[in-house]
């Protein structure tokens, strides 16, 4: 318990050491000063805004949501800092006709005219033949479809031989005035 004892005294006169330390006479420093000083400042300041910044702005075309329709529009914009313009138009939808247009027939029960419909579509026309189903032609269904629509391929392979003949005449003769208007024109810029 001595040796607590003495730590105990030891620790507080450590401390305490600082705090005599404080009481010693130290004179402090003072300092007067003083200062006068005017600033005068003068200017103007003037903003001028020569154009609006620019605002070209697409117009909203079909944005009420009605998904009904077979339109869609496409709308873009272009602003310079000299001129700005914006467009919009609409696009009408075809295959989106063709099927509201054969849903229609089916459901006012005009069931073969709703499948004509359809089959204005070549790849449905296909699928239909491959199926052994053929397209309605000219009010006939069935079997006797089918037979008027292989006699239709043979009469547009037939035209399209003859067709071909008469073009390829038409080509000799189209490319021979071609060539002679090229030399002519180039016969043109020579003599220039």
């Amino acid at each position: 318990m001595r040796i607590g004892g003495r730590w105990i005294v030891f620790v507080l006169a450590f401390f305490s050491w600082p705090s005599f330390a404080e009481e010693s006479t130290i004179d402090p420093i003072i300092t007067e000063s003083t200062t006068n000083s005017t600033v005068t400042t003068q200017g103007t300041m003037e903003t001028t805004v020569k154009s609006p910044p620019p605002s070209a702005i697409s117009p909203q075309i079909m944005s009420n949501g009605n998904s009904d329709l077979c339109t869609f529009g496409v709308a873009g914009a272009v602003q310079t800092q000299i001129l700005g313009i914006s467009m919009g138009s609409t696009v009408r939808d075809m295959n989106c006709e063709k099927l509201k247009n054969a849903k229609t027939l089916y459901d006012m029960g005009m069931k073969v005219a709703a499948v004509s419909v359809m089959c204005q579509d070549e790849r449905v026309f296909d699928a239909m033949m491959n199926a052994g189903t053929p397209c309605p032609k000219d009010g006939l269904i069935g079997e006797e479809a089918k037979l008027a629509w292989e006699a239709e391929a043979l009469r547009q392979e037939v035209s399209a031989a003859t067709s071909e003949e008469k073009d390829g005449e038409s080509i000799n003769k189209n490319t021979t005035k071609g060539v002679g208007a090229v030399a002519g024109v180039l016969a043109i810029l020579l003599a220039l």
